[in-house]
């Protein structure tokens, strides 16, 4: 017997195992959301924007390891997405999304609301394709899924014309696909593994270095153990923390442009590299003359593309990280690190991560109180200051979370996917980290938000300026704050240098305005007064609680390496001052 094409897209996102998907009606789609109408098996989000629909997506893919799901209309709405398929592109998180496009004989007449979305995203999509006969609709849609979260996972687009839509085929789904030239990696070249293993036996200042993929993998357990048994310590990229407990005693913190300056040092000193699922991008190799300049590089990854692409390695082994972890440990004997270990001791104690806290909040005392209030949550940044101290100071271990936007550093990510994470995992507490920049570009997603009673506690950090670009401007351009000041009206005098007593007020007002929204809103001026918000925020379960912790304008982000130089150039502010170590 024959259907619809609406009728197959419900019946694939029902036997795919799909429980919700993020859409935004149109045009070119009321007939695939008129078909979701009738079925009771999967919760239809309605966002209040193309972007927080995608990244909310993101929060849920990412939370549960699951496939994301995107269904919006052709034109502005598929145009809408693209930032967030990047995003996901970057940070390799599974996602389908679907687009309405206008009807086959009406393509490439310029008809309403017509644009060439596969086209426009095909370097930022895994798989990408507009459907132009209904027979093929059930393979495409099933050929969507495996290649979204097979291999590297990232995203799919497919493209489902207006008339595919309503046009009669076959009714059957297949139950799996073979894709000719897609053949993802599932093993491991034991003869390159085992070069690998050699290498780290031999070298005397062994380094781990865990990347995202290692999250990706839910490799984390196993790389515990293997560095246990190796007793080798360990550093993280931002998308890698949380690989590891951040208190195990081999962990010795981030590395990178705003890495701790151990971790930093360790790169710089180690005699191997033993890299698991990381793309080596510049914010972590800073100058590529000067990366590990003394040490033999491993890298283990499942994307062929990613290895020695901007750092050549000496061993290159293609694996899941959780596959090659797993062959490891059964390989791995303990190794004398004290001395190492003691020289990374060392540097911990010659420059620790902290700072000053004689100036009311500072964003460390923030983290340490979520650290202390919200243990074993998700935590979910946007993208700017707060993003780094987050990174820098939470404190994850295998009951917690960490998700952010890493590669593409997309502001307006973070609430959104706050709000995918916590419709994905209503009973785990979510944590948004975010700042007064960043938040007000998906800001409409609070409407989201209340209306699927996601009790999110949001930590807005308010410094009255796009602080990481400010921070910029203040170290090495003079103080010339362009375009950074939330504040800055046309009245403002010229050359502005910083904050005084004749700035105009800052608008808007975040907690009358999550008031206005239906949700619930706390100012927080003083450490006393933290823990008491956190209190109040837990009582809100039905809708979100922004509490707006108001921060001195001039906080930085340190340690900080400026683009292009060595790791090892660390720039510190001690008594208002610049000094490299």
């Amino acid at each position: 017997m024959d259907i619809t094409g609406r009728k197959l897209f419900v019946k694939a996102l029902e036997e795919e195992g799909v429980d919700t998907i993020f859409g935004y009606p149109g045009g070119t789609v009321t007939d695939l959301f008129d078909e979701l109408y009738k079925t009771d098996s999967i919760n239809l989000i309605l966002p209040r924007h193309e972007q927080g629909l995608i990244h909310e997506a993101e929060g849920y893919a990412k939370s549960t390891g699951r496939v994301g799901v995107c269904l919006v209309t052709s034109g502005p709405g598929a145009t809408n997405i693209i930032t967030g398929l990047a995003d996901a592109h970057y940070d390799s998180i599974p996602l389908v999304c679907f687009t309405g496009q206008v009807p086959l004989g009406l393509i490439g007449n310029d008809a309403f609301q017509e644009v060439d979305i596969v086209g426009m995203t095909r370097s930022i999509t895994k798989y990408g394709v507009t459907v132009r006969r209904r027979e093929d609709l059930g393979k495409l849609i099933k050929m969507a899924f495996y290649i979204a979260q097979t291999g590297k996972p990232g995203p799919v687009l497919i493209d489902i014309p207006k008339d595919i839509q309503t046009a009669s085929g076959p009714a059957e789904y297949p139950s799996h696909v073979d894709i000719r030239g897609y053949k993802p990696i599932h093993g491991v070249h034991i003869g390159q593994l085992k070069k690998a293993y050699k290498m780290l036996k031999s070298a005397k200042k062994p380094l781990i270095l865990a990347g995202g993929g290692v999250n990706i993998s839910h490799a984390g357990e196993k790389l515990k153990k293997f560095m246990e048994k190796e007793n080798v310590p360990v550093v993280t990229t931002i998308m890698g923390k949380g690989a590891v407990p951040t208190t195990h005693p081999l962990y010795i913190g981030n590395c990178g442009m705003h890495g701790k300056y151990a971790a930093n040092m360790a790169v710089m000193e180690c005699d191997l590299l033993f890299s698991i699922g990381t793309r080596f991008n510049d914010r972590i190799t800073g100058d590529l003359n000067e990366f590990a300049p003394h040490a033999q590089i491993v890298h283990i990854d499942v994307d062929t593309a990613s290895i020695s692409r901007n750092v050549v390695v000496d061993v290159p082994v293609v694996a899941d990280a959780g596959v090659a972890l797993e062959k490891l440990l059964e390989w791995a004997e303990k190794k004398d690190t004290a001395k190492w270990q003691e020289q990374i001791h060392r540097w911990e104690k010659e420059n620790p991560l902290a700072m000053r806290r004689d100036r009311g909040i500072s964003p460390q005392m923030i983290m340490e109180h979520i650290n202390a209030q919200f243990p074993h949550s998700i935590y979910v940044t946007d993208v700017g200051q707060h993003q780094m101290w987050a990174t820098q100071y939470l404190e994850l271990d295998e009951q917690s979370q960490l998700i952010t936007s890493g590669g593409l550093g997309t502001m307006g990510f973070g609430f959104p996917a706050a709000i995918g994470a916590k419709i994905a995992n209503p009973k785990k507490p979510v944590v948004c980290i975010t700042g007064d920049g960043g938040f007000q570009m998906n800001i409409q997603e609070m409407a989201t938000a209340v209306t699927q009673g996601t009790g999110i506690t949001i930590c807005l950090l308010n410094n009255n300026y796009l602080g990481m670009v400010r921070q910029m401007q203040e170290l090495f351009y003079g103080k010339r704050y362009s375009a950074t000041c939330l504040r800055r009206r046309p009245s403002c005098p010229g050359g502005c240098k910083g904050p005084n007593d004749q700035c105009p007020e800052y608008v808007p007002d975040f907690v009358k305005l999550a008031e206005s929204y239906g949700a619930y809103g706390i100012r927080v001026e003083k450490e006393e007064d933290i823990d008491a918000a956190f209190a109040e925020a837990k009582k809100h379960t039905d809708a979100p609680t922004i509490i707006e912790f108001m921060i001195a304008t001039d906080e930085l982000v340190l340690p900080m390496v400026k683009s292009g130089n060595p790791m090892s150039e660390m720039s510190f502010k001690i008594g208002g001052k610049q000094c490299l170590k």
